[in-house]
């Protein structure tokens, strides 16, 4: 333990608590999508582990490489970035179906195309709102913010920001 506490630069011990949610949120994954491939709840279990051992491998992967682009201050702060950005983007695309069905537009009354065109716009323009909410809500008010004005400045929104 106190190897893994070193190597994720962590000082107290409720900074654990990020770890724990990435390794449980990892395991959710991989529940989920060796699911998608077998029904039988024994067989799920025995696909899940080698799901969970590639997206482990893959995410310390994009750690290490995104270490050195993102300025942060302890290692363990980039499970909280990974975590705010998961539950940024299911949040969006969980209140793009209430507005959609607010304002009646569903696939039947609206062609396809263009049902998830006006989606996707929705979820993006709540993500960018929802992105530096939960940033503040999980101690990362800063490099979201910054984030986010990258972000516009790249939709060319850069005379709103500066």
């Amino acid at each position: 333990m106190k190897k893994f506490k070193e190597n994720w630069e962590i000082q107290h011990n409720w900074q654990l608590l990020f770890p724990i949610i990435g390794i449980v949120a990892l395991l959710y994954s991989s529940y989920k999508l060796s699911s998608l491939f077998v029904d039988n709840v024994w067989l799920i279990v025995l696909v899940s582990i080698p799901i969970f051992y590639v997206l482990l491998k893959f995410f310390l992967f994009l750690f290490k490489k995104l270490e050195k682009k993102w300025i942060l201050q302890y290692k363990w702060e980039m499970i909280r970035v990974f975590i705010v950005f998961a539950i940024t983007g299911s949040t969006s695309a969980y209140i793009g179906k209430p507005i959609f069905s607010l304002l009646g537009i569903t696939k039947e009354n609206l062609n396809p195309i263009v049902y998830w065109v006006l989606f996707i716009i929705i979820g993006l323009i709540f993500y960018q709102l929802l992105l530096v909410f939960f940033g503040w809500l999980f101690g990362q008010f800063n490099f979201f913010w910054e984030f986010e004005k990258k972000m516009l400045r790249r939709f060319g929104l850069k005379r709103f920001i500066d």
